[in-house]
């Protein structure tokens, strides 16, 4: 099973802010991806036993370590995606928002249920499912493993993390912090690109999480099933924006740039598609366009508003999807250009006109690109939002609450926002339908995923 070449031994951490070298890492061999899962085995015959009081006890101390270490990790955030750190600081808040969140979830996940018929009595427990493989992106290198690593040791399983190889120090970080107050085995880290990914997908796992692309997540479902693992998978989005002709434009238009431009687009919820109603068009692009030209484009460190892309050849992807747009004849209104400089950096762009015909409008993106099409009325709206095989989160915009909440529940996405954004209050799912998730995060629901039901019946 793991008599795998590894062809590529070491991974190259660049800061795509500077495109210097931060750190040359070295990818795990396959003997020690197999070392990582079989001490994950192994501590998993004890882990499951544990009383989930006491895990909640040992993530108390860890939340405290990350608390202590909140500066520290922000400018590793900083260095390795290139975030401004004032973004990198709240995503530092956001991780420990969201254990606390998750400790809170967990017992009411793990409560058993109770069934009565006549004499018959039936107890169904929650079970954890085993070693837990997660392999996750590079946006959020913080708070994406925990919405997978936190759930899965919580609810007793154990976890062999691949980060990103695009941010592995932060990877490495989670590992130490959480392996300083967990038994040994709990928590096992591996590094490299997606060949050491496709090696663990091969070993004696039953569970897998995954946060990432599309075409990855099309492998990771191909590998489980194999040997039909279990499944949570979260894989982007094209998220689309109806803005409506009675909508607020100015809070429309600050909302598309914010959303838009997020860690410069890098963001599964980020805004890729704004379908707007012809009559307002004209001013709902000016509106956009003035703010865009207010934005600061600079390196990480600094608090500017647009940072770089992670790397050069997400770069490039961005770049030919706008050539295409400038060959067919769309409009830029904005921007569209490379910047010339030591990191990953593109303008700004915003774009009208757009159609169907754009892989723009089909394909993630990925970056700091604002694009927009005109349609005729709200119907015509929803059905070209629909058009997508992705089905994440999108918003509708207007000042009739009652009309833009009929269309929401029409728009074929997991999360929608009327008039506000779509993560939605703590305790709810983070889901997407179509081909952008398969399972849930972040709720009761999804703590769920990582057990399984297990069902005793007797007679009294």
């Amino acid at each position: 099973m793991y008599n795998l070449l590894m062809r590529q031994k070491f991974i190259l951490d660049i800061n795509p802010s500077t495109g210097e070298l931060i750190e040359k890492i070295k990818c795990s061999s396959t003997g020690e991806i197999a070392s990582g899962v079989k001490l994950a085995r192994k501590a998993f015959k004890t882990w499951a036993t544990v009383p989930y009081k006491n895990k909640v006890a040992s993530f108390k101390k860890i939340i405290k370590d990350f608390k202590k270490s909140k500066d520290y990790i922000s400018k590793l955030i900083t260095d390795e995606t290139g975030k401004s750190i004032n973004s990198s600081n709240q995503e530092v808040v956001k991780f420990i928002e969201s254990i606390e969140n998750h400790l809170i979830l967990v017992e009411k996940s793990l409560e058993s249920k109770f069934y009565k018929s006549g004499r018959l009595n039936t107890e169904v427990e929650r079970i954890p499912v085993g070693v837990t493989a997660v392999i996750t992106t590079f946006n959020n290198p913080l708070l994406i493993p925990e919405m997978l690593i936190t759930p899965a040791i919580l609810t007793g399983n154990t976890v062999v993390f691949k980060p990103s190889e695009h941010s592995p120090i932060i990877g490495r970080v989670i590992y130490e912090i959480f392996n300083r107050y967990l038994p040994k085995g709990v928590i096992n880290l591996l590094q490299g690109s997606i060949e050491v990914a496709e090696i663990l997908l091969t070993t004696d796992i039953d569970l897998i999480g995954f946060v990432g692309s599309r075409n990855i997540g099309k492998k990771i479902m191909t590998a489980a099933s194999r040997k039909l693992n279990r499944i949570i998978m979260e894989t982007g989005g094209k998220n689309p924006m109806i803005v409506l002709k009675d909508a607020d434009l100015d809070a429309a238009a600050s909302f598309a740039v914010k959303y838009s431009l997020l860690n410069s687009g890098q963001s599964q919820l980020a805004v890729e598609r704004i379908y707007i109603e012809e009559k307002i068009s004209d001013k709902f692009e000016a509106l956009v366009v003035q703010k865009v030209k207010k934005l600061k484009i600079g390196s990480g460190h600094k608090n500017a508003d647009i940072g770089p892309v992670i790397s050069d050849s997400l770069r490039t992807h961005i770049l030919t999807q706008i050539d295409e747009v400038k060959r067919k004849g769309a409009r830029i209104l904005f921007g569209g250009n490379k910047i010339d400089s030591r990191g990953f950096f593109i303008e700004p762009t915003v774009i009208s006109d757009l159609s169907e015909k754009y892989d723009i409008m089909h394909n993630e993106t990925y970056g700091p690109v604002i694009c927009i099409q005109k349609v005729k009325s709200a119907d015509e709206a929803i059905e070209k939002a629909n058009c997508c095989q992705l089905g994440l989160s999108g918003t509708v915009w207007s000042k009739n609450t009652k009309k833009a909440y009929e269309l929401a529940k029409k728009l074929d996405v997991g999360m929608v926002g009327v008039n506000c954004e779509t993560l939605g209050a703590k305790g709810s799912p983070y889901v997407g339908l179509k081909q952008s998730g398969y399972g849930y995060l972040c709720s009761v629901e999804g703590l769920l995923h990582f057990t399984l039901p297990k069902k005793i019946s007797y007679l009294s």
